[in-house]
């Protein structure tokens, strides 16, 4: 296997990674399902924030796995990069365990892999 060929697995193996477990909590976001909504609500946001938070999800899923728009796919890679370190601090500030808190921080490791990657797949 040449280097830029494992270099593609590596992106989309972490591409992947991510995006299907975002896009399944965009549409628990936007379904209003019980359990998340419960989370949403132990964490301090309102209902809507779940729609708002869903639509961003799914778009910023579109643009990176599509990437079809270079900067586009930049800005979805850096609104990810606050919703997963925003999450973190939530679960934190909320009296979460550590535990249930680093889960997002996996979510960063794969999405700054995901985006490495890319970008030594793109060039500068």
């Amino acid at each position: 296997m040449t280097g830029k060929k494992t270099l593609r697995i590596v992106y989309w193996v972490a591409t992947l990674l991510f995006a299907i477990p975002m896009t399944w909590s965009a549409i628990q976001y936007l379904i209003e399902a019980p359990k998340m909504m419960a989370t949403m609500t132990h964490l301090g946001y309102p209902v809507y924030f779940t729609k708002i938070l869903g639509v961003a999800k799914v778009l910023g899923v579109a643009a990176i796995v599509v990437g079809r728009f270079r900067r586009l796919k930049e800005w979805a890679y850096a609104g990810f990069t606050f919703d997963v370190v925003s999450a973190f601090l939530s679960h934190l500030a909320s009296g979460d365990s550590i535990a249930i808190a680093l889960v997002p921080i996996g979510f960063l490791v794969l999405l700054m892999i995901s985006y490495v990657t890319w970008r030594r797949l793109d060039g500068p």
